[in-house]
């Protein structure tokens, strides 16, 4: 399995995969090969359908868990293997809505972090509407204070973008790296490379329990706030979408949904109905 492991790890760099989806693939092939205690060389397509059965059925997978490790044993048998691989899986999306924080709960939030590395990290994903893997890459040359952006390396699918830098974000920063002085990642670990993602998680999770806020979901609520929160103030859903660097307008709009700016002004039917009033029923 080593050898296949260094082979299909090559095979993604080629094709420029973005590390956390390499490390996605390469674990959906390692699991297949662990289910079945053999070789992922040895393993039928047919079997790889029973597996997928057997994470929708018994483990009750996720639709876009189970999609992301299709993609990866695809990738696998087309690409390493140089097999045909004719399987699809009808897997279902959620269909959940995002659960942002309001401004008030973001301040709530940020006032209960002493650490200053702490804060000014969830301010910049705040702030900045970022994704936590994009936050713990950020650099300090990613910081345009002369242009006010912030620049995103290999996001989502590999592509850069830029987002909005906050006057007071930048006055945040500045006194944070007055006292911590970084010298290449702007929020590293003790040894100066870039923090886990689970740090910034638990920072998160005590943060929201001292604050006493018992919803959203981890960090990325922080970018579900950003989104919904420009929604409130009148940006365009287009301009939204490239801050969020999302490819699909839908995955954008349906901020909508969450947000009551869109819905001032709309009565239910229910107020134009003429009711029995007391007196009519006399």
């Amino acid at each position: 399995m080593s050898k296949l492991r260094q082979l299909m790890i090559r095979e993604l760099q080629l094709q420029r995969k973005a590390p956390n989806t390499i490390t996605a693939y390469v674990t959906a092939v390692s699991q297949l090969a662990v289910h079945y205690k053999r070789s992922p060389d040895d393993i039928s397509v047919e079997e790889v359908r029973d597996y997928l059965h057997h994470l929708i059925v018994q483990r009750k997978l996720a639709g876009s868990s189970c999609n992301q490790k299709l993609a990866g044993i695809r990738f696998f048998y087309q690409h390493v293997l140089r097999r045909p691989f004719d399987l699809r899986v009808a897997t279902k999306r959620s269909g959940k809505l995002p659960e942002p924080l309001s401004r008030q709960e973001i301040a709530r939030l940020i006032d209960a972090i002493d650490n200053i590395k702490h804060r000014t990290m969830l301010m910049t994903q705040y702030a900045a509407g970022l994704r936590v893997s994009e936050l713990v890459n950020l650099q300090n040359h990613d910081i345009h204070s002369d242009r006010m952006l912030i620049r995103v390396r290999e996001g989502k699918g590999g592509k850069d973008r830029f987002t909005l830098l906050s006057p007071k974000l930048l006055s945040e920063l500045r006194n944070y790296w007055r006292l911590h002085r970084p010298a290449r990642w702007l929020f590293p670990n003790a040894s100066g490379s870039p923090l886990n993602v689970s740090t910034i998680q638990r920072v998160m999770t005590r943060a929201k329990r001292k604050a006493d806020i018992h919803h959203g979901c981890g960090t990325h609520c922080l970018r579900h706030s950003f989104a919904t929160h420009l929604l409130e103030s009148g940006v365009d859903v287009v301009t939204i979408q490239r801050l969020l660097g999302h490819n699909d307008l839908s995955t954008t709009a349906k901020y909508l949904h969450v947000t009551r700016r869109h819905l001032v002004g709309v009565k239910s039917p229910f107020e134009l109905l003429r009711l029995p009033t007391d007196n009519d029923l006399e």
